[in-house]
């Protein structure tokens, strides 16, 4: 008969859950463990559907969790592929200035690679031309020697079978409808759970509420297109990247390498009003619709964030045309009709400090003796995923 309690039970079968059920496993090699997910196969969102970048670690405050676990958590992803046999691509990036009003800013990430313990270099634009021939900069350009690419699908799957290998059950398909202490309902059982591990993405919030959690945070979600070239592998060599707006959490228009060495523009973080719109009028859901749009007049009038200015800079994105023509900016040779095949778009489950109007730029962890929340968990969650899982399950020794 199957079994219908478990000393741990994480909701979210994506890098994140699949990171703590490993992390778990290794602290407690006894404990009866399940990982639930609504989906029937893994990756289906966000794990599944990222650039695969192995982010270094160098945007983010020295004060926060996100440089901390970014950094360790790219040397503990390269070691998990290597053991697992997959393929890494250490393309390294350059960050390239636009302008010289974005000099300093630029210098600020030099600085916070410092602070943070990661490698980076400010190098010229003869330099930058021996990097990458193809990148522009003015002046001054930012590489970043530990920045990779990985398959992000291949790379969820390996540590899903590796949790199964070692005795974690997956409970795909099965939705969760309801999470207390101690208890998971899904849509076909009921469970009883010693601890309960919130991972969910897109509805941590939702499950966090549960359990009086995250009552100081909404959820916004940003849909994020990609755009494939058709060019030769190998021609780009290196991931290109634009000086942030450190006001956003999220890092422009940018292009990448994947493993396999073709170019990719994306991703966009265009404001959208469903959980799972990733197409036309799929996953659209009228109440949510609504909550989310009750959500904006806090956002809109954040003293933090140009709010109008990203929406009028990122809704246009939705043509292809344009989205290249940002991408120009960093790569002048780049044609309208060399990137013509779409990528699977993603969505970032973003959360806004409602009473702050602020969105959040970090990590959140949150918890008791029952439960465990991971909020928040953004890019570069699938870069810091095992990192992330480390630094939460202490609270378990």
């Amino acid at each position: 008969m199957p079994l219908k309690s478990f000393d741990f039970g994480v909701i979210g079968a994506g890098i994140v859950g699949l990171a703590m059920a490993n992390q778990v496993r290794e602290m407690h090699p006894n404990a009866t463990i399940a990982v639930f997910d609504k989906e029937d196969s893994i990756g289906r969102h966000a794990s599944g559907r990222n650039s695969g970048v192995l982010h270094a670690g160098f945007y983010y405050s020295p004060d926060t969790l996100k440089a901390q676990l970014t950094r360790d958590g790219n040397q503990m992803l390269r070691d998990f592929c290597a053991q697992e046999s997959i393929a890494v691509k250490t393309t390294g990036k350059v960050v390239v200035t636009q302008n010289e009003s974005q000099i300093p800013a630029l210098q600020e990430l030099h600085r916070r690679g410092n602070a943070n313990g990661v490698s980076t270099e400010l190098i010229s634009v003869e330099k930058l031309a021996e990097f990458e021939p193809l990148a522009r900069t003015v002046q001054v350009a930012l590489w970043s020697p530990n920045t990779a690419v990985a398959n992000p699908l291949a790379v969820t799957k390996a540590l899903a079978a590796k949790v199964v290998r070692e005795g974690t059950v997956l409970k795909l398909g099965q939705k969760v409808t309801k999470a207390t202490d101690q208890r998971i309902s899904t849509d076909s059982e009921n469970y009883t759970i010693g601890h309960v591990i919130n991972t969910a993405g897109l509805y941590a919030d939702k499950v966090a509420k549960q359990f009086g959690f995250c009552d100081d945070y909404a959820m916004l979600p940003f849909k994020g297109l990609y755009w494939y070239g058709n060019w030769a592998p190998g021609k780009l060599q290196r991931h290109v990247y634009p000086v942030p707006d450190v006001r956003n959490p999220f890092l422009g228009v940018h292009l990448t390498v994947t493993v396999e060495g073709r170019a990719k523009i994306g991703p966009t973080a265009i404001p959208i009003f469903s959980r799972e719109s990733y197409s036309g009028f799929g996953g659209l859901s009228v109440k949510e619709i609504l909550n989310i749009i009750g959500i904006y007049p806090k956002f809109l009038t954040s003293s933090h964030h140009d709010v109008l200015g990203l929406i009028k800079s990122e809704l246009p994105k939705y043509l292809q045309h344009h989205l290249v023509n940002q991408a120009k900016a960093l790569v002048p040779s780049i044609r309208s009709q060399d990137f013509k095949e779409r990528g699977n778009p993603g969505i970032r489950a973003q959360l806004l400090d409602t009473k702050n109007k602020k969105l959040e730029m970090d990590f959140v962890v949150r918890g008791d003796e029952n439960s465990t929340h991971l909020l928040n968990a953004v890019s570069p969650a699938w870069t810091s995923a095992l990192a992330m899982a480390e630094h939460v399950c202490r609270k378990f020794n």
